[in-house]
């Protein structure tokens, strides 16, 4: 060996084992906590049952992976680790729950040639967030009158992170507006951390404009921005029907929402895909606070314009709030939004 080989790993031995052992100590925490919790969040129905076996698995797991002399003590961990792995993966979804009565009712699709009739539209009256009349609606639309599809993209908060949805525009009928959400149940808010593991179902809402768009900007003050999408009357319609596939795949069989792998974004890119797209995985589609800005990068928003004048052109949370009891209110949220051309605003009957 020249002195250079010998040499080399000298240098590098120190920091490599510095990096190694670092890597080693963050895998093993992760395991842990995230067993910890998988187990705490369980299907078990007792409470008490389930932060008592969740408190015995931290104490054995830090007992075994740092403290433990015995050397089979990592792989003693390693198989009560599968364990619970297995466990959590085999419970089930549900659609026998006591829902909150915004997402009681699930839609489904009759596709009958041109004609699509899609059941339980939700159009609530909401007079604040908590205060609304259940209305739930059939209504019927003609795939060769869909002209377009609208983006939204609203915050519940400053940052990367928010909630996006699309409308499907129609020359001759009101917008169809489908929302992927968590499905939360009576006395439950929505928890980020607890969708990882498996805490909330999936469910799509289909909704009337005045509905989805006007609950988060009217009473939940939401800031919400809305884009025209880019795209052929005949793109539109081939994500339209991967969409209504979906709705009905759900109706049939529940899913678990996980905020990493099964959220509303993640979802809009997999449609996109299979109604067309080409593209790689970008990094905004994890942060959906910023996916309009890989939308505009990718060509499917008004590129005429730069980026940051195209979202402050694009916001609409004064126009509905404004619209807020108004009939035409798909037409007023989208008047003087850019992008906007002949034929690809809602219809007539929408007025």
């Amino acid at each position: 060996m020249s002195k250079t080989n010998t040499l080399l790993p000298g240098w590098l031995s120190k920091p490599l084992g510095w990096i190694g052992n670092g890597i080693g100590f963050l895998f093993r925490l992760g395991l842990l906590g995230w067993g910890t919790l998988a187990i705490y969040w369980s299907n078990l129905p007792w409470p008490a049952a389930r932060l008592a076996l969740a408190a015995v698995f931290l104490v054995f797991g830090i007992w075994a992976l740092w403290f433990g002399r015995k050397p089979g003590m990592p792989r003693a961990f390693a198989g009560v680790f599968l364990v619970v792995l297995t466990w959590w993966w085999m419970i089930p979804p549900s659609d026998d729950r006591q829902w909150r009565e915004e997402a009681a009712v699930k839609p489904r699709v009759e596709i009958d040639g041109d004609r699509v009739l899609i059941r339980n539209v939700r159009n609530f009256d909401f007079r604040s967030r908590d205060d609304f009349t259940a209305i739930y609606e059939d209504r019927e639309v003609s795939l060769a009158h869909l002209t377009g599809v609208d983006f939204f993209l609203s915050f519940w908060m400053e940052g990367p992170v928010g909630h996006t949805w699309v409308s499907f525009i129609f020359d001759n009928a009101p917008p169809v507006s489908i929302s992927i959400e968590a499905r939360p149940v009576v006395g439950r808010s929505f928890d980020p951390l607890q969708s990882m593991f498996k805490q909330f179902e999936l469910i799509y809402v289909i909704g009337d404009e005045h509905d989805l768009v006007g609950l988060r900007t009217n009473h939940r003050d939401e800031q919400t921005f809305l884009y025209h999408v880019q795209a052929s009357p005949e793109a539109a319609r081939r994500l339209f029907l991967v969409y209504l596939e979906r709705v009905n795949e759900l109706a049939d069989q529940p899913e678990w929402y996980n905020l990493l792998t099964n959220n509303c974004t993640l979802n809009i890119v997999r449609y996109m895909n299979r109604a067309g797209r080409e593209g790689r995985f970008h990094l905004n589609h994890l942060l959906n606070g910023l996916f309009d800005g890989y939308l505009y990068s990718a060509g499917f928003l008004d590129t005429s314009l730069p980026f940051e004048e195209l979202r402050r052109r694009s916001r609409i949370t004064e126009a509905a709030q404004a619209a807020a009891n108004d009939e035409n209110f798909s037409r007023l949220i989208r008047e003087g939004l850019p992008g906007l051309q002949a034929g690809t605003a809602p219809g007539a009957a929408n007025q």
